[in-house]
């Protein structure tokens, strides 16, 4: 097993020096665990690490069915990790340099229609302060396409009622997104209406809390999510993501440039939104295929 120090040094490098979010972060700790459970007491002493112990532990993950996307996030983190103990002198040589990633077949994301986008809109009832709480929620989402746990790191500083923006801080990135005047008001009876009633300490900065009045968790908005696709009778598999991937293209289809999709959704590279055109020609094209008599 990996030194406990080793990975406590290298899980600070992630986070100080790459500025890697806490998924990023959870993700490549995991992986690199895993690596050195199974190299067992192999892996007690890392420079004795070589490139065939990678490639072994490579092809035991393919030949145990793991994903070709986790089997490619492994090999990163390895090459991370092993890039990381080189240069700070743990090892003199690094076995994973020439490690290559294995190729995946690229999916376009699912996205919802634009009926039923409403549809899910429309299962939160705003009858009682959870209700209210997920209209605003999911209001938010469709409206600026952030990402869940951009959502969930919200505070109230982050929300500009009167103007109709919304300031998103992700990375030492700031972006300013707008909202449509159901999101506003969405937002403006949860927190004029319920926000306080349900906070467990007056200051919690929290935009959006659980029903402990605490600040919601990517887990507790995934069972909200899923709770509505239910009740919704959407039979679609809806992510955490679904709602930004459904922002993204809805507003593609209606005209929106992709330099300012790029702003709004925070990608440093235009090639991540560009992904977005080919979903929404696929679209086009099932249409066609489907509705022209001579298709």
């Amino acid at each position: 097993m990996l030194d406990t120090a080793l990975l406590e040094s290298f899980q600070t490098y992630l986070a100080d020096e790459k500025q890697a979010s806490k998924n990023t972060i959870a993700s490549y700790m995991r992986d690199i665990k895993q690596f050195s459970v199974a190299l067992g007491s192999r892996c007690a002493d890392v420079s004795v690490v070589t490139r065939a112990d990678i490639d072994g532990y490579i092809e035991f993950m393919t030949k145990n069915g793991k994903s070709a996307a986790t089997v490619c996030r492994a090999i990163a983190s390895l090459k991370c990790f092993f890039a990381y103990l080189a240069m700070t002198g743990v090892i003199a040589h690094n076995p994973a340099s020439g490690v290559e990633s294995v190729k995946t077949v690229k999916k376009l994301p699912q996205i919802l229609t634009s009926r039923e986008v409403e549809l899910l809109l429309e299962q939160p009832k705003c009858v009682d302060m959870k209700g209210y709480r997920d209209k605003a929620m999911l209001e938010v989402l469709y409206a600026t396409g952030i990402r869940v746990s951009e959502l969930i790191a919200l505070n109230m500083e982050d929300v500009n009622l009167t103007t109709g923006l919304l300031t998103c801080r992700s990375r030492n990135k700031v972006r300013m997104i707008p909202l449509y005047p159901a999101a506003i008001r969405a937002l403006d009876n949860y927190i004029n209406l319920v926000r306080n009633k349900i906070l467990a300490m007056p200051s919690e900065k929290a935009l959006f809390v659980n029903m402990n009045g605490e600040r919601l968790s990517r887990q507790g908005f995934w069972k909200i999510i899923k709770y509505y696709q239910e009740k919704a009778n959407i039979n679609k598999e809806i992510t955490p993501h679904t709602l930004r991937h459904s922002f993204a293209a809805h507003l593609l289809e209606n005209g929106a440039d992709l330099r300012s999709l790029q702003e709004m959704l925070g990608h440093a590279d235009i090639s991540s939104t560009q992904v977005y055109t080919q979903l929404v020609k696929k679209q086009l094209k099932d249409v066609y295929n489907k509705a022209h008599p001579r298709a």
